[in-house]
């Protein structure tokens, strides 16, 4: 993860966020005190990264996940039809 200083960030700001859009990674934004450090990303990054957080806390979502991988890791595989949304 690439680290640019407070001051640099809000110096270079349009490039800085211009840099974490296309490059999709996060920015460290270091201060003299460390507790004052952030990190800047793409709202679609932190949504995604926010989503995995909230399967992960849910055993069942994880379990079925597991239970999946290890369907398709063995060739036990179906095909189906999307769901009808009505």
């Amino acid at each position: 993860m690439r680290a640019i200083t407070y001051s640099s960030f809000r110096n270079n700001l349009k490039e800085s966020i211009r840099q974490i859009r296309e490059d999709a990674e996060p920015l460290l934004v270091t201060n003299k005190d460390a507790e004052d450090n952030i990190i800047v990303m793409n709202q679609s990054d932190y949504d995604s990264l926010m989503e995995t957080v909230r399967i992960y806390r849910n055993p069942a979502m994880v379990e079925k996940i597991l239970r999946g991988m290890r369907q398709a890791q063995h060739g036990d595989l179906h095909e189906h039809g999307l769901l009808d949304e009505n």
